[in-house]
């Protein structure tokens, strides 16, 4: 964030600038005083100036004491050298520290002036003192509100998006119904023939349902319904109305052709009875036979048709399959699609 930023950029450098800026005010004091005393004290200013630029911990406590030192030392002799450090000293603190921190601190400082020169400086360095931080806090502030600004101006920029993403999904999906069920109820309509249409209907589900992925409901119990229907067995079907996912639908209708075609070319009965029934949210599908029969665990591994597409295709839609089958006493394949609680 800006504001983040900003303020850590400003509190980098508040402690180099004051460093630099109290040694260049003090090489301009030591040339203008012209004395031991005052080589003396540019050499201690640059000495401590390190803590500025280096210990950023140590930085105030250094601060502090210098200028009690120039303050003492030299008293009314450099007024402006004294003074120019003491309000530098001020101002970035401002910039580097809170309140909490600055605000005894500058008074302490303000103090020792007052004690040493008088009271006549008080008025300058506090109205700098104040500048500086409403200069902090203005930034601060600024630079908070472009922030706003900035989040603001991406929500509307996504939610623009979204809504274009929108618009654009809706307007393929209609036209895709257009293309399939529309046209599917009109061929119903008209008296097309009843296999004709349970084709196309299936056709369609298949469609609607490979479409962002299975987005979209359909009835399963009408669904599966078609498919026995396609089957070359006699199916008994006792189907409720379950909605689920159209995905979920396609996974379902796929793998009870397969478990049909199972039935038709290895249990020895052309007869099967496929039961569709809602169980809260979800789905409970049975297809059982009275035929041959079969041991599971015997299928060989290179045999795909239940584990494939049926088990996993299953899986693939978080619903489960189990098959049970005895030998002479047929084969019974539970599906199962809990929902979404």
């Amino acid at each position: 964030m800006l504001e983040t930023r900003l303020l850590a950029t400003v509190n980098r450098l508040a402690g180099p600038i004051r460093g630099a800026g109290v040694v260049l005010i003090s090489l301009f004091g030591a040339f203008s005083l012209g004395t031991a005393l005052g080589w003396g004290l540019f050499g201690f200013v640059a000495l401590t100036s390190v803590a500025d630029f280096r210990l950023p911990r140590a930085a105030l406590p250094v601060a502090f004491a210098r200028v009690v030192v120039l303050a003492v030392l030299l008293g009314t002799g450099a007024e402006q050298w004294v003074l120019t450090v003491l309000t530098t000293t001020l101002i970035t603190w401002q910039w580097q520290w809170p309140p909490r921190v600055t605000v005894p601190a500058t008074t302490g400082l303000l103090a020792v002036q007052v004690a040493v020169a008088g009271p006549d400086v008080l008025v300058r360095a506090v109205l700098e003192v104040v500048l500086a931080r409403l200069a902090y806090e203005l930034l601060r502030r600024s630079s908070r509100r472009v922030d706003v600004l900035r989040e603001r101006a991406a929500e509307q920029t996504r939610a623009a998006a979204v809504a274009l993403d929108r618009g654009r999904r809706e307007r393929e999906y209609l036209a895709l119904l257009h293309d399939t069920a529309a046209a599917t109820f009109l061929m119903a309509a008209h008296g097309g023939d009843p296999a004709a249409v349970a084709a196309q209907a299936r056709r369609d589900l298949v469609v609607l349902a490979e479409r962002d992925g299975g987005q979209g409901t359909a009835d399963l119990g009408a669904a599966l319904t078609s498919a026995a229907r396609d089957s070359a067995l006699a199916v008994r079907v006792s189907a409720e109305v379950v909605p689920v996912p159209a995905g979920v639908a396609l996974a379902f209708v796929r793998a009870v052709r397969e478990l049909l075609a199972n039935v038709e070319r290895h249990a020895g009965t052309s007869e099967a009875e496929l039961t569709v029934v809602r169980d809260g949210r979800g789905a409970v599908v049975v297809l059982r036979d009275h035929g041959r029969g079969f041991v599971p665990r015997d299928v060989p591994d290179h045999r795909r048709g239940l584990r494939g597409s049926v088990v996993e295709r299953l899986r693939a839609a978080e619903a489960s399959a189990v098959v049970e089958s005895v030998p002479s006493r047929g084969t019974t394949a539970r599906l199962v699609w809990p929902a979404d609680d």
